[in-house]
């Protein structure tokens, strides 16, 4: 027992390693995992190609893409394809990052966002266009969704 109690007397009188986080901004490792982010490349047009292999490599099934055809005349991403519709369910992933490996024009990586506690699980589900890129965003929808 007086091992016990020498732990707690030597830990009671040190200085408290809590961070600050509403005033202070949070350090992140570089390697963690968050928020899911979708890129563009350096024309402005997203690099998802609509090829699926990330929601086939996603062992909680939480990816949800619709793929749709280019056209010369709305061209969205350099490949054929573009994702039209792509969803990411945060009430089941696991941030495992295997959907990150799996991208072969390397569209999706792990963010520093860490913010997911809302009231309404509906909310869960994030939309590409919450996912893009928000500098690249800024100019090209309303500032209320640019905002998010």
């Amino acid at each position: 027992m007086a091992n016990g109690f020498s732990v707690t007397f030597r830990t009671m009188f040190r200085k408290s390693a809590t961070e600050s986080y509403p005033e202070q901004p949070v350090n992140f490792q570089p390697r963690y995992r968050g928020i899911h982010v979708l890129h563009r490349d350096e024309n402005g047009l997203e690099k998802c190609v609509g090829c699926f292999l990330c929601a086939a490599a996603c062992p909680a099934n939480c990816i949800y893409i619709e793929a749709a055809e280019n056209t010369d005349s709305n061209r969205i991403s350099a490949g054929e394809r573009y994702a039209s519709v792509y969803n990411i369910d945060y009430s089941r992933c696991i941030f495992c990052g295997y959907c990150v490996e799996a991208c072969p024009t390397d569209a999706i990586t792990h963010g520093h966002g860490f913010e997911l506690a809302p009231y309404d699980i509906n909310s869960l589900v994030y939309r590409k266009e919450q996912m893009l890129e928000k500098d690249a965003l800024k100019h090209s929808l309303p500032k209320a969704v640019a905002a998010r």
